[in-house]
């Protein structure tokens, strides 16, 4: 059965039209991720973006080790934007990071080692808030970036960067290559690292799109080769054109360097987030009268 909720999801995966969603889930029985892939591939939409959505309020921080050779970062969520202006939420989430720091990234040590001061935060404040989710990375050098930071160390979009070779050129690229990574939002570091299944993905969803169709076996391989490749171009980290230099990619930059890529993490702020319903449930509703 569609329901309204399916197609609330779904458009907001996809945004697109609600009659489009309708019909998608229609075709595919239901299933989200096939009623995505099937709007993609009548050209309706680019590529569900859901993650892109931010329906949280909170911070999130980054921040690295005296020494340079571990950094973190961390979100903690709360329920308004006017709360995360406040200093007691700021300085809270300022003792998760050093914690974080401190436990080398263990969520539940962390967790545990702040639940008693999260828990007056609650009380003082008045919103639910709590510590989201934690990421710890290690190299040779360790860089961090926040974007349009509210407070040095803290704002919606950050990055950690880790890398390993000689400290200088990981001195001088480190913070380049995390600010690359904060506007290009990559999902792999490297093609080794790509989830099959998302390859897999991506070429039915080009397959059947129709843009091989009628093509000789040859051809419609090299289609296929070349559209992965620009799939690759877009979603892994060393693969993509760096942005302070498009005419190479930021694996040649490190290569150039003498630098390889130690790991990287970023967060968005409420990311995936589901967001409470809305008027948009009442008029989708409306649809399925």
């Amino acid at each position: 059965m569609i329901t309204a909720k399916l197609i609330s999801e779904l458009r907001e995966m996809t945004s697109a039209g609600m009659m489009d969603c309708k019909e998608a889930l229609t075709e595919n029985n239901g299933d989200l991720q096939l009623a995505a892939d099937w709007l993609r591939q009548k050209g309706i939409v680019k590529a569900a973006k859901k993650a892109d959505r931010v329906a949280a309020a909170g911070l999130v921080s980054a921040k690295k080790s005296e020494c340079g050779k571990n950094g973190v970062i961390v979100e903690l969520n709360v329920e308004t934007d006017f709360v995360a202006k406040n200093e007691k939420f700021q300085k809270l989430v300022s003792d998760a990071t050093d914690k974080a720091l401190e436990f080398s990234g263990d969520f539940d040590a962390v967790v545990a080692a702040m639940d008693s001061d999260v828990k007056n935060a609650i009380a003082t404040i008045g919103e639910n808030m709590g510590i989201r989710r934690i990421k710890h990375l290690t190299g040779d050098y360790v860089a961090t970036y926040v974007h349009n930071q509210m407070v040095p160390g803290m704002g919606q979009i950050g990055v950690v960067v880790a890398l390993n070779g000689d400290l200088d050129k990981a001195t001088e690229m480190g913070p380049k290559i995390a600010m690359h990574i904060a506007a290009t939002k990559p999902e792999f570091a490297t093609v080794a690292d790509v989830d099959p299944a998302a390859a897999d993905r991506e070429t039915k969803v080009f397959v059947e799109s129709g843009k091989t169709e009628g093509k000789p076996a040859e051809v419609a391989e090299k289609m296929i080769a070349g559209n992965l490749k620009k799939w690759y171009g877009e979603s892994v980290l060393v693969e993509q054109p760096f942005v302070m230099e498009p005419g190479k990619t930021v694996g040649q930059i490190l290569e150039e360097s003498g630098l390889a890529l130690a790991g990287f993490a970023y967060y968005v702020l409420g990311s995936g987030i589901e967001k409470g319903e809305d008027n948009l449930a009442d008029e989708v509703a409306k649809m399925l009268k």
